[in-house]
């Protein structure tokens, strides 16, 4: 009589050092598969409409579009290279792409959410300047100035991150027990300092600015209301409508940065290293990038040309010769 058969193993030939493994039951593994890449095509296709929808329309390419466009160009970075392999990370329980692969999908993956990251704070300066200095606005933030800042946040992504990680590029397996494994572990100190140019200055400086973006907003509501007594009725409800649309657009930015992003920088402040061996990474690294699918919800949908740049590309009008007067027309009309 044959005896239970043993653990399976990542690589057979390979016996006495191949990490073991547990096959999941193929209908959960067809499961997982098609729903992270629903959520993959979901993530590529909002963020290429966003791209397409600025590089093609040159209307569309103002300062704070080219802030948009950055952010958009990272996103779909995290759909098209980080999703696909955390998808296979996360179903298949052994590691097949190699060592090198290992190293560069954390240091792609850390890159393209801090470069998102530096995006959002550089939109929210974007908006400062706008709200608060409406007359200076067009010479203060220029599309040149907003295209510099894009390259400044690209290349301190990569040198940041390059440093960061730099132990882990140069030797991949350094914390692999077995072969089919690809573990990475932040220490304390770099988790700390991660922590602090990542989430907690970044986040500090979205607040901050968009809190006095909305009490500027309803200061100048209130003046209009003031200024404009023989309509007091329809003023009031005007600037009851803005400030509760400003209300809900800040509120929604900083509540879903706030929620994709703590529970990764949770075990910094718990004073804990961070590694991808526990149970919890996979929630929380999927909830992180998860953030680069509702960027463009929160960014885009509130403009009425993404509406309508959409609309032309799904019914393929943006081929036609008269696009561009098309979406003028549509938007702007």
């Amino acid at each position: 009589m044959d005896g239970p058969a043993g653990p399976e193993l990542c690589y057979p030939q390979l016996a006495n050092a191949s990490c073991s493994g547990l096959m999941r039951p193929r209908s959960e593994a067809v499961l997982l598969y098609a729903l992270l890449s629903c959520v993959t095509v979901l993530t590529v296709l909002l963020n290429l409409v966003v791209v397409v929808s600025i590089s093609h329309f040159r209307r569309l390419r103002s300062p704070t579009n080219v802030l948009l466009l950055s952010l958009a160009v990272s996103d779909l970075l995290v759909g098209l290279l980080v999703m696909p392999v955390e998808t296979l990370r996360f179903i298949e329980t052994c590691w097949l792409l190699g060592d090198l692969m290992c190293a560069l999908s954390y240091i792609v993956g850390f890159t393209l959410t801090s470069a998102s990251v530096g995006n959002m704070v550089l939109i929210s300066i974007d908006r400062y300047v706008a709200i608060c200095y409406p007359l200076q606005y067009p010479s203060k933030i220029t599309s040149g100035r907003a295209a510099a800042g894009v390259c400044l946040c690209w290349a301190c992504s990569l040198l940041y991150n390059g440093l960061i990680l730099k132990d882990h590029l140069r030797q991949p397996d350094r914390y692999n027990t077995c072969y089919g494994e690809c573990l990475v572990v932040i220490t304390y100190v770099s988790g700390t300092v991660d922590l602090v140019f990542t989430f907690i200055g970044p986040c500090s400086v979205i607040i901050l600015l968009y809190m006095r973006v909305f009490v500027v907003a309803a200061s100048q509501a209130r003046s209009m209301h003031l200024q404009i007594a023989g309509t007091a009725q329809t003023v009031r409800v005007t600037a009851k409508k803005s400030e509760k649309k400003a209300a809900k657009t800040l509120g929604i930015v900083i509540f879903v940065f706030l929620m994709t992003f703590f529970p990764y920088y949770y075990p910094s402040l718990a004073g804990q290293d961070i590694s991808n061996s526990s149970s919890s990474w996979t929630v929380v690294s999927w909830l992180l990038y998860f953030n680069s699918c509702l960027n463009p919800l929160i960014y885009a949908f509130f403009y009425p040309w993404f509406r309508k740049a959409t609309w032309l590309i799904v019914t393929l009008k943006i081929r036609e010769q008269n696009s561009l007067g098309l979406f003028y027309y549509y938007v702007f009309m």
